[in-house]
């Protein structure tokens, strides 16, 4: 499976993907530098964490703006496969591609933690090797991972079996104290009405060896792997 990178100006877990998919799991790997249009040759688009170019006006805004980000609007809408981790999920939110937005954290404090999510939905290309109500062991990095959305699309989001992570505790228990932002509802991924596109505050390519802390984020890139293997799509 050819997986697609996209690095933007002050990316730096391009790499951690590419090891996580390369050299863990033996699959073919290309970074797309943010300018570069043409997505055809990939399988599945990763947008990485960082801090990309211009986050201190907005989380994601301007890196939404890139050339690279027409095309993966395109990719997506024609059914690709599209994952977005950390800064990742502020783009796709920020693109349309997700609903909401990552706001400050509430206690305005940077957080590099390794923190419990709870599966909530197993029926998607990301996450069918998990078991529902799973807790998955992850680190998050971020100062701005605090998921924002209208009371409506709130509602939308779970009654359509969007939410697909929730911070909990190590029982699997979503908690006040396990949420490391104030997400509303606990919320550390969603992913989109149509299934192919998912995005996640936490990071599973840094969790994808016991040499790092934990391997449970290696689970949703076998998802994908699995389902590249099925010809589904979510």
């Amino acid at each position: 499976m050819r997986f697609g990178v996209v690095v933007f100006p002050g990316t730096w877990s391009d790499r951690d993907f590419g090891i996580a998919l390369g050299d863990v799991l033996e699959q073919d790997v290309e970074y797309v530098w943010h300018k570069n249009r043409d997505l055809s040759r990939f399988d599945c688009i990763v947008l990485p964490g960082g801090f990309a170019y211009g986050d201190y006006l907005r989380t994601g805004a301007i890196a939404s703006l890139s050339p690279v980000m027409e095309s993966v609007v395109t990719y997506a809408e024609a059914g690709g496969l599209v994952f977005g981790s950390c800064n990742g999920f502020q783009i796709l939110c920020e693109s349309g591609l997700l609903p909401g937005a990552l706001l400050r954290n509430d206690h305005l404090e940077f957080r590099c933690q390794w923190n419990y999510l709870r599966v909530e939905n197993t029926d998607t290309a990301f996450t069918s090797a998990c078991e529902q109500g799973q807790p998955l062991y992850i680190p998050v990095s971020h100062g701005e991972g605090r998921y924002y959305a209208s009371p409506v699309d709130l509602v939308d989001l779970e009654l359509n079996n969007q939410v697909v992570f929730r911070y909990c505790d190590a029982d699997g228990v979503p908690t006040q104290e396990s949420n490391p932002n104030g997400s509303f509802n606990n919320i550390a991924g969603i992913i989109n009405k149509k299934g192919n596109v998912m995005g996640m505050m936490p990071h599973p390519e840094r969790a994808c060896t016991s040499l790092l802390g934990g391997d449970d984020g290696l689970k949703l890139f076998q998802s994908i792997l699995g389902t590249r293997l099925t010809g589904a799509t979510g």
